[in-house]
């Protein structure tokens, strides 16, 4: 498979009043046409920092990287064109029904106005929302939000798709549900997924791969269930044995809110 995103030694230092933070120290990554990749660490690692960079909302302080063949530094419109984008938070405006939220991110995108009703009603089908194009966005279920943020993210057929904490607060169900959407954009059109979660059970069912950061740089990375071999003892090892083994400290607990690093 083609490397579809890839970085070398991607930093960002940041200036605060007690001196310079290095938040990215130098991570080196590559992910696959097609995979879904895991990317994990503690809280403070650099992981919310790095998807920043390869989505072009930060600028990085050194290193490189290309994101479908777009250079970060160089063509940062390109890599913007070939992602789609979940924050933690999403955005949906609560005021405005699913329908309008879909077609205004369509026309953000210079969509035709046609041609943005028909991909809002695409989307709609593509991820259970048909049912819910006249509700008001405000009235929808933690997973609904979380299927609509999906759905704006996908408005313009983007080759790689970033999710940063997709599932934190979601039901069970819901979780599920949106297991299965991740697992259908991957199998059915060839997205490629890069996911941030600190669900270790997520990540391990999701995950072609893995890639754990620490202290801003990569410790860590392999399939699933060779990180368990190497680091956790046995193919029977729970990744949460394994993250330990790596990282020396525990993930953050799942219902508590992310630091931004």
């Amino acid at each position: 498979m083609a490397p579809v995103i890839s970085a070398a030694g991607l930093a960002r230092t940041f200036t605060t009043k007690r001196g310079p933070v290095e938040a990215v120290r130098g991570v080196d990554l590559t992910v696959h046409e097609g995979e879904i990749l895991g990317f994990l660490g503690p809280n403070g690692a650099g992981k919310t920092t790095t998807l920043r960079m390869l989505t072009t909302l930060l600028t990085p302080t050194g290193g490189a990287a290309t994101v479908a063949g777009h250079d970060l530094a160089g063509d940062p419109a390109g890599v913007r064109r070939a992602c789609g984008y979940v924050a933690q938070s999403g955005g949906v405006d609560p005021g405005i029904t699913v329908r309008e939220e879909l077609v205004t991110q369509a026309r953000l995108y210079r969509l035709p106005k046609a041609e943005a009703a028909g991909r809002a009603e695409e989307l709609a089908r593509e991820l259970d929302l048909t049912g819910l194009l006249d509700r008001r966005c405000g009235a929808l279920s933690g997973g609904q939000r979380r299927r609509l943020d999906i759905a704006m993210a996908l408005t313009h057929h983007p080759r790689v798709l970033f999710l940063d904490e997709p599932t934190t607060g979601l039901d069970p169900r819901s979780r599920a549900d949106l297991w299965d959407l991740i697992r259908r954009l991957r199998d059915a059109h060839g997205t490629t997924v890069f996911l941030t979660t600190h669900y270790l059970d997520e990540a391990d069912a999701l995950s072609d791969r893995l890639v754990i950061v620490d202290h801003g740089v990569v410790v860590a990375e392999g399939t699933p269930t060779a990180l368990k071999l190497a680091h956790g003892g046995s193919i029977d090892a729970t990744l949460q044995d394994t993250f330990l083994a790596i990282t020396g400290r525990r993930p953050a607990p799942a219902d508590a809110a992310p630091v931004s690093v």
